[in-house]
């Protein structure tokens, strides 16, 4: 019924689109599937190999054809009219690609209680910050100066980096909010070691906490509608007659792709809602897939189930120091002394190790977002510098440091 021929072919760069194009052509003309078991670049990177399997079936068959789960490799490699990369390049996008791979691995929790903590989400900052050098060490080796670059490319690289350097000044300001309930506890805590009159200020500064918490910032809606926005996005500009631009491209990508995702995160965690938590759909050719699709699946299914079950909040350290709060408040008396001192000092305790907890965490998060914005911002100065019209050299623009400082304010 049908008869299969496996082979490991040699080519030269020059010849190995005449002979795809021809047993495609091939496949067409007859019920045949040609499968691309693995591609790769022979030891010393000269001549690309490939391991090909082509099965001749009848028409009872067609319907049963194998199937990748991630896609054809040379949809990646081959355009429709014929443009290939060479070696250099493809070993270029395929470092580039597994080591993105390897930070989308590196994000996934040990545990559920490892989940949208503090740490979790420094870490997360950090791999963007990563990831948005990796693609800047990438242009470096690319050889692709500015002035070589397509207006589209300009164009889309201007507009989300502008975007995201919008979510990182809400998701400072939101940081900076929750840090500012740190004042409430602190007076509470203040107040906790003294007489009934000052148990009532610190119930009332614990009433303030509560209000602080649960109110909204606005600044975060806005972040969604951007994030629908970087999502339009993603799909890959058509790129002619440049093989360093569709590396270039794919990086790009996958950087957005990244991006939007850690972002989204970041948005559903601080808005209290997985309402418009986003699964995207991505390209399955590309290496680092896998990765993310495991990490997309195992995070969004973790935050819609916290949500479902009726909590406030998904940052795994606000929740503690709420429960904390929850613990001390009906202790504390309106004007009368506690009956067990010796659980109120626990209580206490408990309460002062977890608003410390909260605030070294926001800190660090804090730090770590400034880090990216400065990046993004760092990245958008060096391009716009290199377009600025005019044969002399420019100097590079630094950014100035206190412009996030005054947009969070």
């Amino acid at each position: 019924a049908y008869c299969e021929i496996s082979t490991t072919l040699l080519f030269t760069v020059s010849s190995l689109y005449l002979y795809i194009r021809f047993l495609i052509q091939l496949c067409e003309n007859r019920c045949s599937f040609l499968s691309v078991d693995r591609f790769g670049l022979s030891p010393d990177l000269n001549y690309p190999t490939i391991s090909l399997s082509y099965i001749e079936m009848s028409l009872q068959q067609e319907s049963h054809r194998p199937h990748h789960r991630f896609g054809n490799p040379f949809k990646m490699i081959l355009s429709p009219k014929g443009s290939y990369l060479s070696p250099k390049l493809l070993a270029l996008l395929n470092s580039f690609e597994e080591t993105l791979a390897g930070r989308l691995k590196s994000l996934k929790p040990g545990g559920k209680e490892d989940i949208l903590g503090l740490s979790w989400m420094k870490q997360a900052i950090s791999t963007l910050c990563a990831v948005h050098t990796d693609v800047k060490t990438l242009i470096t080796d690319l050889e692709l100066p500015v002035s070589d670059w397509d207006e589209k490319w300009i164009g889309v690289y201007l507009d989300n980096s502008l975007r995201m350097l919008d979510m990182c000044v809400a998701y400072s300001s939101e940081i900076s909010r929750l840090s500012q309930g740190h004042l409430y506890l602190q007076c509470s805590l203040h107040n906790l070691d003294g007489s009934s009159t000052q148990f009532m200020k610190a119930r009332s500064s614990l009433d303030g906490w509560k209000q602080h918490i649960n109110a909204k910032n606005h600044r975060l809606e806005n972040c969604f509608a951007i994030l629908d926005g970087l999502t339009e996005s993603l799909n890959l500009p058509k790129i002619k007659n440049s093989a360093k631009g569709k590396v270039l491209m794919h990086a790009m990508y996958g950087v957005r792709v990244a991006t939007v995702f850690i972002c989204s995160i970041f948005a559903v965690a601080f808005s209290g809602s997985a309402a418009k938590l986003k699964d995207l759909q991505v390209r399955e050719t590309c290496l680092w897939t896998e990765a993310f699709v495991d990490l997309r699946d195992f995070i969004s299914g973790e935050i819609r189930g916290i949500y479902s079950g009726g909590k406030f909040t998904a940052l795994k350290e606000l929740e503690a120091l709420d429960v904390s709060v929850k613990k001390i408040y009906p202790v504390i008396q309106d004007g009368v002394d506690p009956i067990d001192a010796a659980q109120l000092e626990l209580l206490t305790s408990d309460l002062t190790k977890k608003t410390e907890i909260f605030s070294v965490g926001l800190d660090l998060l804090a730090k770590e977002t400034d880090k990216f914005f400065q990046i993004l911002l760092t990245g958008r100065d060096a391009l716009l510098c290199n377009l600025r019209v005019g044969s002399a050299v420019v100097k590079p623009a630094h950014p100035n440091k206190n412009v996030h400082k005054q947009m969070v304010k």
